[in-house]
This record gives structure tokens, sequence and C-alpha cells, in this order.
């Protein structure tokens, strides 16, 4: 998973672990008070509210992040359940040993208000959760613990509504700053589509008509017996020539990969997907062979990086020798429970350019979510 799904795991997690704690909380509230049975009796109706409550919450927090359409039914039956068990908690405090001054059936109100304002925080705005949240600190009053109660209910309700309001604005932003990241990697891709398109269109089409043209010109010449076709035909020759000269050189560019131009380009596409990338070393000095080889693995690593990692920096290395140089890259980001990284068509691609120069690539993983590839090349 990316880090933007593990984060919405958690978020969901934590909700509900949060609301299932409820029925063993009004269990302990009762059992001393009521015995095992009237106590179990109260925890196992909580247990079906609880259990709405968290379809609810499930519900509430996929219609937040425009998943599914707003759960009503569950909003209906939850608040109908909620009410059901103030009313039961009610009479399970008045026959308490505690007096039957209400406190018990307080203190169960509580609880179960908690959980069902929590999962109704998830599903609707706070415009309405709020009246909601007001009407369980009312309940809680007039059930027998007074202003007090209410007052408290009231603080541990608007703490939980704001909790549960900014932890899913979280969540909506961290989405949204991934699909943005991948949005940004696949937009640079495209436009080096384009840029390939577009000096392919200005180099070969304008030579491309010429040709036409002259060999328009020869044929009517042939027709007529003349005997410019023939230069007109050896000029269509040196045009397509020179074409395919130009066309080589286009490719050639492409193909080519320049280090100090790799290295810049690399670093400011990470920059644009949010990634802080540090270079050390210049590469200016090496020889043009070498040059190529190293701007292939620092363009297809910083590939591999945006596709396969969620990194938040990176460091380039270069360190030349009289002998040899080696180059390194090294990021976080990469997942632990991700299974042994093998090498793919890119890695092995470049494995093959290094072995034309006699030069080496290895991987390995840096602990705890890091990973490094170095490359060495001889300068012989």
């Amino acid at each position: 998973m990316t880090k933007a799904e593990r984060f919405e795991r958690y978020v969901r997690l934590s909700f509900y672990v949060n609301i299932a704690l409820a029925p063993a909380m009004t269990f302990g509230l009762t059992r001393s008070d009521v015995g095992d049975a009237e106590a179990g009796l109260v925890a196992g109706l909580n247990l079906a509210q609880t259990a709405v409550c968290l379809l609810l919450a499930r519900a509430g927090v996929g219609h937040y992040l425009g998943e599914r359409p707003l759960p009503r039914r569950l909003i209906a039956v939850s608040t109908a359940m909620t009410l059901a068990g103030t009313a039961i908690a009610t009479v399970a405090g008045r026959v308490s040993s505690l007096g039957g001054d209400g406190r018990l059936g307080t203190a169960l109100a509580m609880v179960l208000s908690m959980a069902y304002i929590a999962a109704l925080s998830t599903a609707v705005r706070p415009r309405t959760a709020v009246p909601a949240a007001a009407a369980c600190c009312v309940a809680a009053g007039v059930l027998g613990g007074g202003p007090l109660a209410a007052l408290t209910l009231a603080v541990l309700l608007g703490a939980v509504l704001l909790a549960y309001r900014v932890t899913l604005w979280m969540l909506k932003v961290v989405r949204e700053l991934d699909r943005a990241r991948h949005v940004e990697a696949a937009l640079a891709v495209a436009e080096e589509r384009l840029r390939f398109a577009r000096d392919l269109h200005d180099v070969v089409g304008r030579t491309l008509s010429v040709v036409a043209l002259k060999a328009e010109l020869a044929a009517q010449l042939a027709k007529r017996g003349r005997g410019e076709a023939v230069d007109e035909m050896l000029e269509v020759r040196r045009v397509a020539q020179d074409s395919l000269a130009d066309l080589r050189a286009v490719v050639g560019g492409y193909r080519s990969a320049d280090l100090p131009e790799e290295l810049s380009g690399a670093r400011a596409l990470l920059a644009s997907a949010g990634i802080a990338c540090r270079v050390t070393g210049d590469g200016a000095a090496l020889p043009a062979q070498v040059q190529g080889v190293l701007g292939w693995v620092v363009r297809e690593a910083t590939t591999n990086l945006l596709r396969h990692s969620e990194a938040r920096t990176c460091t380039v290395a270069l360190d030349p020798s009289p002998a040899a140089v080696r180059l390194t890259m090294t990021n976080d980001g990469v997942p632990p429970a991700d299974p042994a990284i093998r090498p793919g068509s890119g890695l092995t691609g470049l494995s093959e350019r290094l072995a034309a120069v006699g030069g080496t690539l290895s991987t390995e993983r840096v602990p705890p979510d890091g990973f490094r590839l170095a490359v060495e090349v001889p300068l012989e």
C-alpha cells in the first residue's frame, strides 16, 4: 500500500476501535450495580447499537471522501437505537444499588451518546451533528445528572466532533496530495513525449514535404521524356539522405543522456513531486561515454523512484576517482512490507548498458524504509 492508503487504514481503524469500546464500558459500569445478568442485557443491547454505529462510521467516511451516498437509513437506525438504549439505561439506573438516583443511567447515556456522535460526525456536517450532540447533553442532564453532567458531556462530545472532523479533513488532504503527485509524474512523461513528437514533426515533416513535391515533379518530367527527371530524382535521394541524418540526430539526442542535464532535470522533476533531492559531486569532466551511461542511470532511477516509492528525500552522490566513478542514488519511502526487490526491465536494461562499458550495478535496502542504487563505471 502507498502511504496515503496506510494512513486511511489507520484512520478507519482508530475510528472503529473508539466506537467499539462502548459495550465494554457499559458492562463495566453496570456490573457492580445491577448484577451480571442485567449488565449483560444492557451490554448486549449496546452491542447492537455499536454495530450500527460501526456501519455508520464506515459509510460516513466513504461519504465524506465522495465514494458513497449519504447513509440516511443508518443515521435513522442509529438514532433510534441510541434513544432506545438511553431509555433502557435510565431504567437500569433507577433500580441500581446507587439508590435509584439516576446517576448510573446518566453515565450509560453518556457512553451511548459518545459512540453515536462519533459515528454521526463522519457522515454529516458539524451544523447537523452539533444539534444532535446538544440533545444528548440535555438528555444526560434530565436523566438526573444535572448541569454538571450535561456540561461534562458537552465537552467530551465537542472534543469527539473536533477530532473526527479534523482527522477526516487530513485524510482527504492526504488523498488529494497523493493523487496530485501521480498526476505530476504522468504530466512529466506526457511532456517528454510531446517534446519528442514536436522534434520529429519539425525535422521530418518539412523534408518529407520536399521529397513528395520533387518526386511528383520527377514523375511529370519522366512522362514527358525530359532528362531533368534524373536530376530531380537525384535531388530526392539527397534530401532523403539529409532527412535520415537529421532523424538520426534527433533520435540520438533523445536516446543519449547528458549527465549534468539529467541531474538538473531529475532535481526539478522530484521537486515538482514534493521530493527533496540533494546532489553532491560534479560529473562534467567525465568522458562523454561515461556521462551518457550515468545519465541513463539517473533517468531510469528517477522514474523508478516516482513509480515505486513514496519518497520524501533523495540523495545523488558522484564520487569520481582516477580509476573509476561511482554514482549512488538513495531514497526513502520503500514500505517495509514490500516483497524482496526484484530487478525489472528498466534495471535489466541499465545492467546491459553498464556491461557494455565494464560497469556494474547493485541495489540494496537501507533500513528502515530506504533503497540504494549504486553504479560503478571504470574510467580506463
